[in-house]
């Protein structure tokens, strides 16, 4: 028989109320966490969750500023902006891109352009907060849009700033175009310091003044703080810190000028620079053809581009400050004057020209049959002899040639105020030993400085540099670096701020040298190459043609123009300066595979110093005709 056993009660009672106690401990211990991890929310880390809390509540939206003007001299407006609606997409918060435009599709206009133009930008701007899809749209698309924004997430309208330039194709190099900041101009920004400066920026100056002054043209930013509920919704503005706009600019340049020049052009390819020689002012600047800086703005489409991108003409190519170019017989006032300088010539000693020079076993032939006969350096540029620089390059030696002409400007940027300027080629010895490998072509044989005389062979330079060099000639000597921008006004202030004259460089001429040279080319106007072009003119100018070609010529070979492809034909240029007294206008012309200079450039030259000079409009420019002649070299 088994006892029941007893319980002991009191034992069962420690055991209970020590378990009670430990429980109480670690619920003690629980709430000691909990208020020590709530006191250092609440009050050690209470500024940072404060702010924390504010950033959901508080959206800041940055306010892009209004971009700013550029006009030209007399203060017509050359670029400007206008507001539009514009609807745009949130790829982040599409999942369907593809779907949600369709659909789009069905309550607004949405073209195949603007699909590309769209799936473009995506592909640019990886980053963007949000895209367009259409631009500028109207009353009626918005109002429909608006009663049917509930289909479409990550899709809103936006109020925008555009840019617009009236002028389209005119002055386009100049001007230049915006466009929408892509992942290299956001690099370039961060690494300038200033991206936060352009935060709710959608576009920037890509080329031309909108680009080089883009730092001018943009403004300040503002901010505005807006509250904003659980969906992200705004409910009220709290503060504002209103964007400053961008500061105008003005420029040297005369549009009417610049219209004047580009339809003296007309369909023809080429380049025209005009300055002020007393202080580098550019008053026209012509590149032919252009592009019309509007497609731009609302971000290219993928045909427009390809078809300036693609085009033989190359549109987006700025002739006047990268094109290259033999300067053919406009190089010769300035060898002359560098043979006056150097004590290589005097005006009256003259040489004899029977049509051509022979050197090494190679006869180099002037552009007259039969030549000029007694030629001395007056009649040399009148007439354009190249016997005459033939023998000369060869007695002045090409390392005297390179320095005696490299103070003109030639072969090294001028500095003007726009991107994208080459440096141009002035040949020498040194150059040829740095452009070439191998060493058989790093020599230079002394039959290559004969061609360099008459401005063929290797020399290679921008207009804007031959309009420069011009300029020195009617300055006697002294350069100023060329500008387009005259004046920056700051509108919040009220304030111009003058872009003063920089000097270059002063060429010591000697007073009678320079003045020979000008009494020379003024002859070219009056008797020689360009009289005919310069005939009944109610000022006094001078000038020198020029032939330049583009591929060479076979001695003895006739050269007919109309059976060489045009593209294959000489260019044509010119360069000018007036009044002959006291001049207030330089200027240089090319005229891409026009032929001779005193036939396409010399006309075009006339018609811009005709209306700077007296006001004149020009006529439609007429077709000219091809011609045949005999010739080596290409000049005038």
């Amino acid at each position: 028989m088994r006892l029941t056993e007893l319980k002991n009660h009191e034992r069962e009672l420690y055991y209970f109320q020590l378990r009670i106690g430990a429980a109480g401990i670690a619920v003690l211990i629980a709430f000691g966490i909990l208020f020590a991890r709530f006191f250092y929310l609440q009050v050690i880390q209470r500024d940072y969750y404060h702010t924390k809390a504010e950033d959901n509540r508080i959206s800041i939206v940055p306010i892009p500023p209004n971009r700013g003007l550029i006009l030209d001299r007399n203060g017509v407006v050359l670029a400007r902006n206008y507001s539009a609606y514009t609807l745009e997409i949130m790829p982040a918060k599409v999942s369907d891109l593809e779907s949600t435009i369709n659909g789009l599709a069905e309550v607004v206009d949405i073209q195949p352009r603007d699909r590309s133009r769209f799936k473009k930008l995506l592909a640019e701007t990886r980053n963007a907060d949000s895209l367009p899809i259409r631009t500028r749209l109207t009353d009626e698309e918005v109002a429909r849009f608006a009663a049917n924004r509930y289909r479409f997430a990550g899709v809103e309208i936006k109020a925008r700033l555009f840019r617009q330039y009236p002028f389209e194709a005119l002055a386009s190099h100049v001007i230049g175009y915006i466009g929408r900041i892509n992942d290299k101009d956001q690099e370039r920004l961060a690494e300038q310091g200033v991206d936060a400066n352009y935060r709710g920026t959608d576009f920037i100056g890509k080329s031309g003044l909108e680009g080089s002054y883009q730092n001018e043209l943009h403004g300040t930013t503002g901010i505005e703080q807006v509250e904003i509920d659980a969906g992200g919704r705004g409910i009220r503005t709290l503060s504002r810190t209103p964007a400053l706009a961008g500061n105008d600019i003005t420029l040297a340049l005369d549009i009417k000028l610049q219209q004047v020049a580009e339809s003296s052009f007309g369909d023809r390819r080429g380049a025209l620079v005009a300055l002020d020689p007393s202080n580098g002012g550019v008053l026209a600047f012509v590149s032919k053809p252009g592009y019309d800086p509007n497609l731009f703005v609302e971000g290219i489409d993928p045909q427009s581009w390809a078809e300036l991108n693609n085009s033989p003409d190359r549109p987006l190519n700025n002739r006047a400050i990268n094109g290259l170019y033999p300067p053919g017989s406009t190089f010769k006032p300035f060898l002359a004057l560098a043979a006056l300088e150097t004590g290589k010539r005097k005006p009256a000693q003259a040489i004899f020209d029977p049509g051509h020079f022979d050197f090494g076993g190679r006869r180099f032939r002037d552009d007259k049959i039969g030549g000029h006969g007694t030629v001395d350096m007056y009649r040399s540029i009148v007439e354009s002899c190249d016997t005459y620089y033939y023998i000369l390059s060869n007695d002045m030696g090409i390392d005297l040639i390179a320095r005696s002409i490299a103070p003109f400007g030639f072969g090294s940027r001028t500095g003007i105020d726009l991107d994208g300027e080459s440096a141009g080629i002035l040949p020498s010895p040194e150059w040829k030993r740095k452009r070439f490998r191998k060493p058989e072509q790093q020599k230079w044989y002394a039959g290559e400085t004969i061609s360099i005389g008459i401005g063929q062979g290797y020399n290679a330079y921008t207009p804007m540099q031959l309009a420069q060099a011009t300029a020195a000639i009617a300055n006697n000597g002294v350069l100023y670096k060329p500008h387009l921008v005259n004046y920056v006004d700051n509108q919040r202030t009220n304030t111009r701020r003058t872009i003063e004259p920089e000097l270059s460089r002063k060429i010591p001429f000697q007073p009678e040298h320079v003045e020979f040279i000008k009494k020379a080319m003024a002859g070219v106007n009056t008797a020689g190459t360009g009289a005919r072009a310069f005939a009944g003119a109610q000022y006094t100018s001078g000038g020198k043609t020029g032939t330049a070609q583009v591929i060479a010529i076979k001695a003895n070979e006739k050269y007919i123009e109309k059976n060489v492809a045009e593209r294959h034909r000489d260019h044509s240029l010119f360069i000018a300066f007036a009044p002959l007294e006291n001049p207030k206008i330089a200027l240089a012309v090319i005229v891409e595979n026009g032929g001779f200079g005193a036939r396409a450039a010399a006309p075009i030259a006339r018609a811009v110093l005709d209306y700077y000079l007296l006001g004149k409009t020009p006529p439609e420019p007429k077709q000219v005709p091809v011609i045949e002649t005999l010739k080596e070299g290409a000049s005038d």
